[in-house]
């Protein structure tokens, strides 16, 4: 990272009174709630910003993001330090964290309700473009999951579901192996070339959730906040939650919950709430969530579940008689 004269300090006008999450991903440190040291959340940790690279559009996000109105003031001083990142908003983001960084990767997905749902979008010479729907397929929903470490990918759509982007369309008959490591990796027509326009634009759901430490249907629970992956403790994780798990990543219903770690301890942060889900929503970030837990655990809980996976029917002779078997619970792929 290299030295700039300083963070920003942004002042913004309050318009009303309003609620908000003590888990916000940007804050103003060094005024009052709605003026200060711009501070955004990346990685577990609070970065200042450099006041080079902060500007109207940065300072209309974090304002609106804390409640604050609109920005009235954006103000440099050297006294505070350096900045960490280099943010690339467009003025329309609900939050911080959607905005772009210098250090983000050269894919994102736009429009959706996380990081992790959204259109697709690719950065080309410093400009964001959009990619085009025609032989988009869960190869290509795979990486680009895979790239911005969301898990595994739910649903591709092909018809700009996420809305229509603007600007270039970069990348247009991609075909992916699925192992790529980056988007702008997989065969395509060639940068800026394309047989298409943004009603085709291509979309990806990603899911916030795996199982680890089995097949792609059963494992240990683990949970997709920010950048991070968290185990999720026994006492705190039912039937309901079950339902969620299975239905995100494709795999039936739920056959069993495991407790006490049965499919190995994990590593590094625990959940730290309660996940409430009614057992019809559709993806685990859908799920209401309580503040806190009401038990105390240990890697040693780590909870886990095994999905149904893929029924598959065998058909057996047996003296002139058939008979038919389901075999359930079995991860067939």
């Amino acid at each position: 990272v290299s030295p700039c004269p300083g963070p920003r300090v942004c002042v913004c006008s309050r318009s009303c009174p309003r609620w908000f999450s003590c888990s916000r991903p940007s804050r103003l440190v060094g005024g009052s709630h709605c003026s200060g040291r711009v501070e955004v959340l990346h990685s577990e940790s609070w970065f200042t910003v450099c006041d080079a690279d902060f500007d109207q559009q940065d300072a209309e996000v974090v304002c609106r993001e804390l409640g604050c109105g609109s920005p009235v003031e954006v103000l440099g001083a050297a006294a505070f330090g350096r900045g960490e990142e280099e943010l690339q908003c467009r003025g329309n983001e609900s939050q911080i964290h959607f905005c772009s960084t210098s250090s983000s990767l050269n894919v994102r997905l736009v429009d959706g309700d996380s990081r992790c749902a959204g259109r697709v979008e690719v950065l080309y010479r410093g400009q964001w473009g959009t990619v085009c729907g025609n032989n988009w397929d869960m190869r290509d929903a795979a990486v680009v999951c895979r790239e911005l470490g969301c898990g595994e990918a739910v649903d591709t759509f092909h018809e700009s579901h996420f809305g229509s982007g603007s600007g270039p369309i970069w990348m247009d008959n991609v075909h992916c192996s699925g192992s790529e490591s980056t988007l702008i990796n997989c065969e395509s027509a060639g940068w800026g070339k394309h047989n298409c326009d943004h009603s085709k634009d291509a979309g990806v759901i990603c899911s916030g959730v795996r199982l680890v430490g089995g097949s792609r249907c059963s494992g240990r629970v683990e949970v997709l906040h920010g950048e991070t992956w968290f185990t999720v403790c026994d006492a705190e994780f039912n039937q309901q939650d079950a339902e969620v798990v299975c239905r995100e990543l494709g795999c039936g219903s739920p056959v069993e919950v495991l407790g006490a770690a049965a499919f190995g301890r994990g590593e590094g942060q625990l959940w730290s709430e309660e996940l409430q889900c009614r057992g019809n929503e559709s993806q685990i970030h859908f799920c209401p969530k309580s503040s806190s837990l009401k038990h105390n655990c240990s890697h040693d809980n780590d909870v886990g579940l095994v999905c149904a996976g893929k029924s598959c029917m065998f058909v057996v002779n047996l003296i002139d008689t058939t008979y038919s078997y389901v075999f359930k619970g079995i991860n067939i792929f």
